[in-house]
């Protein structure tokens, strides 16, 4: 045999070993699970008959409307300015769902249903049935629905804990009204928390969600449902590679809330609080930023109860180690009421465990506490040019109607220039802990301010108009 021959042979070889790992690492085959899963999901039309302004497809950022658009004050006429809402006529919308019973329980967004007279189901085989609302949850973006129907095709639920990151998910739904429309892509994270949605720790993928597939299911390789699709982040109104869906544990778990009580309840523990950021967790004493921090605990509170105080920092619920701030409020929404979990805490720099009973959630939110203009106070100022501060006693009105305790608070009347501005404080911020330390007065924090060495980053806890707030500063030279 020649080398040139033994050459071409060892081509050859080669070609059909990358042939033979090609074909065993390619792309899945979608078919079967489409072929069964795609009678179980379901299209769903919903008609106001009230006059409203048209409900926008659910996203993180309202889907701004393209600023170059020829029709963007047109637009911003009909859906923005509330001048011209929709005529007093019937309205229409569409989105997706899947069912869970054979005897016609359904499962799709709350946002789908919302302020909807009418709800119309449609399954793959064309037939068309009146659906009842069983109940709706807008913290989670759950409702469920049930037509009179037996025998039905069925999703098998699975669970989103054992998903991995670049995992293929398959997602069925009908965008812009067309019907069964199937896509796929990959688990781009997990655990995401969005702005001003608080109790879903939400999968994102890359899979194609368009208006439409709000409702629809979002189905591992095994053909399980994981999760269901709910919001996109888009600044043009369509795809742009960011979908969420709502894990289907927390899903199901609405769902028996709804079924066994009409409503849902969730764990409340009764703090505020924050994330931890490097300079913060270095004033702390932490090798690097974790946890949930303490900002402010809620008078009469479990977290009250239990010992919980501000300036601690959580660093694990029930087990579950926190990565930051926005897996706690799952976590505690989760828990049944009344159950007893532990925390691990973080307080002057030791490792502390707390029991703590969780409670009901209260039904409505706490109001927010309105801004107050900084006034002209006449107690002693005394000025701390080492921060750029100048401080000034509180006065009785001022910690009755911010809810300071007795003996603790001290007023910031002037920000010049200096640590204290770069680190975000300004004049009508109150001073209530510095260094782990409570600020109980003037000369206190004065005191305090001169015996932390130069170069440390300390930890400052401030009373601003929108709550309490850790911020750190790090003290100059």
């Amino acid at each position: 045999m020649t080398v040139r021959t033994r050459k071409i042979l060892f081509c050859l070889q080669w070609l059909m070993l990358l042939v033979a790992n090609a074909h065993s690492h390619g792309l899945p085959d979608f078919t079967r699970l489409v072929e069964e899963n795609a009678p179980a999901v379901v299209n769903i039309s919903t008609v106001s008959h009230s006059s409203r302004k048209a409900h926008p497809y659910h996203s993180p950022e309202n889907m701004p409307l393209p600023e170059n658009s020829p029709f963007n004050e047109l637009f911003r006429h009909f859906f923005e300015d509330g001048q011209g809402g929709l005529p007093p006529e019937d309205t229409e919308s569409l989105g997706s769902g899947f069912i869970i019973s054979a005897d016609g329980y359904l499962l799709t967004n709350h946002h789908v249903v919302d302020g909807a007279d009418e709800i119309v189901v449609r399954l793959s085989n064309r037939k068309a049935y009146e659906a009842k609302l069983v109940g709706s949850d807008e913290a989670s973006d759950i409702a469920l629905l049930k037509i009179e129907a037996t025998d039905l095709p069925v999703v098998k639920i699975g669970s989103s804990k054992n998903l991995k990151i670049g995992e293929w998910v398959l997602a069925i739904g009908s965008p812009f009204g067309f019907e069964a429309t199937v896509t796929a892509g990959i688990v781009s994270a997990k655990g995401r928390s969005l702005p001003s949605e608080n109790y879903v720790p939400y999968i994102q993928t890359d899979v194609a969600i368009n208006p439409g597939n709000s409702g629809g299911p979002l189905f591992n390789l095994e053909g399980e449902v994981v999760g269901i699709n709910s919001q996109i982040f888009s600044r043009s109104g369509g795809f742009m590679g960011l979908s969420f869906a709502v894990p289907i544990e927390l899903a199901m778990n609405v769902v028996e809330q709804l079924r066994r009580d009409g409503h849902v309840t969730r764990g409340y523990l009764g703090v505020l609080i924050q994330d931890v950021d490097r300079n913060l967790a270095e004033s702390f004493g932490m090798s690097y930023p974790r946890g949930a921090l303490v900002s402010k605990v809620i008078k009469d509170s479990p977290a009250s109860r239990g010992g919980l105080q501000a300036g601690d920092v959580i660093l694990a619920f029930n087990g579950q180690s926190l990565r930051d701030s926005s897996q706690l409020p799952p976590l505690v929404g989760t828990t049944p009421v009344g159950s007893e979990v532990e925390l691990t805490v973080l307080r002057q720099g030791r490792e502390i465990s707390l029991k703590i009973h969780i409670a009901k959630l209260p039904t409505e939110e706490e109001t927010a506490q309105e801004e107050k203009a900084a006034e002209e106070n006449e107690q002693p100022e005394q000025e701390s040019n080492r921060l750029g501060l100048v401080f000034s006693e509180l006065r009785a009105e001022d910690r009755k109607e911010l809810e300071i305790p007795e003996g603790q608070g001290v007023l910031v009347s002037k920000v010049t220039e200096g640590p204290a501005q770069e680190a975000g404080i300004q004049p009508g911020d109150i001073i209530l802990m510095m260094d782990g330390q409570k600020v109980t007065s003037v000369e206190q924090l004065a005191r305090l301010v001169k015996a932390v060495p130069a170069g440390k980053s300390v930890a400052l806890l401030l009373q601003k108009p929108g709550g309490p707030i850790f911020l750190a500063l790090r003290m100059p030279k």
